[in-house]
């Protein structure tokens, strides 16, 4: 069975993947910052802090494939002068010097966990597609598209082939941010003013980005192409809040509230971000998935966040 380095193992979706991966049967090497001492799924090989400078070679012996999920993630409140600088760092070199030590290993195929947000922070007209246009709106998805535009050039004349993966919002046991804060505030019983939002935005739950990953592995048609992934229900932002508190056995809590009052609460609170994602539509569309790799997502949404709010007790 094949080798597989995963980058980033300790974070939520690597946290998930080296497990998962390993219960279909393949050899798994968690490529960490340092050795942790509870951790018994795999194999470790610790890096330190990644850079344009890391080391990766004795981690990649004798891999078959990388999946790369390391990088630096998504900083909703930015104290940085100069935050694309660090997410390039990290997000751009780091990958850079990972993809050339992979090329030199012999590694067969190189996975790349990119972001929606290489594709923008909103659909407008119709459901974003993988082959759109790169639109990104802030610091961390340019970074994040910068990356794959020098793996692209780094693997293009290389036997390792290149495959990018694209997801919307990912959630499941054990995600944190804006997703475990909502889930508490429904949990307490909080009146949310959002009964008014008609949007659509697409997710996707933990164990069907697990299942395209794997797929992303074997499949000979991934090779060098860029896929986004999902669920394939989309929600507003009322429908997700019903969802959840059905899966808590709670009733949600929600009243009407003008959207243009909602945007300027968010402005004067220094939030219209998040507004915005919970406003807006963020849709995308998986033919490209069914087409080239005959994939549609195993599990529902509604299983999905049932599983998630089961996690977090």
């Amino acid at each position: 069975m094949k080798s597989i380095l995963v980058t980033g193992a300790n974070g939520f979706v690597g946290s998930h993947l080296c497990p998962y991966l390993v219960d279909q049967g393949y050899t798994v090497r968690a490529a960490v910052r340092s050795r942790q001492s509870d951790w018994d799924v795999c194999e470790q090989s610790p890096v330190g802090d990644i850079s344009a400078s890391s080391d990766w070679r004795q981690a990649l012996q004798g891999v078959d494939s990388v999946i790369h999920l390391a990088g630096r993630a998504h900083v909703m409140r930015e104290s940085s002068d100069d935050p694309l600088a660090l997410f390039r760092q990290v997000n751009v070199e780091a990958s850079l010097r990972l993809a050339e030590q992979a090329v030199a290993a012999g590694v067969r195929r190189f996975i790349y966990l990119s972001s929606i947000k290489v594709n923008g922070e909103s659909s407008s007209l119709k459901p974003l597609v993988a082959d759109d246009p790169a639109r990104p709106e802030d610091a961390y998805g340019q970074s994040k598209w910068e990356a794959e535009q020098v793996l692209v050039s780094c693997l293009a004349a290389a036997d390792t082939e290149l495959v990018i993966v694209r997801p919307v919002l990912v959630y499941g046991a054990g995600v944190k941010g804006n997703l475990q804060s909502l889930v508490r505030w429904i949990r307490k019983g909080v009146p949310l003013p959002l009964a008014a939002v008609e949007n659509r935005r697409s997710l996707v739950g933990i164990d069907n980005l697990l299942d395209f990953l794997q797929l992303c592995i074997e499949h000979p048609a991934a090779a060098g192409e860029v896929f986004l992934v999902a669920d394939g229900e989309d929600l507003s932002t009322p429908q997700l809040i019903r969802s959840l508190a059905e899966a808590m056995g709670v009733t949600a809590k929600l009243f009407p509230l003008p959207i243009a009052m909602l945007r300027l609460l968010g402005r004067l609170s220094g939030r219209s971000a998040a507004i915005d994602r919970l406003c807006g539509d963020l849709q995308v569309d998986l033919e490209k998935n069914r087409r080239l790799l005959a994939w549609t997502p195993k599990r529902s949404v509604e299983a999905g966040l049932r599983d998630m709010v089961e996690g977090m007790g």
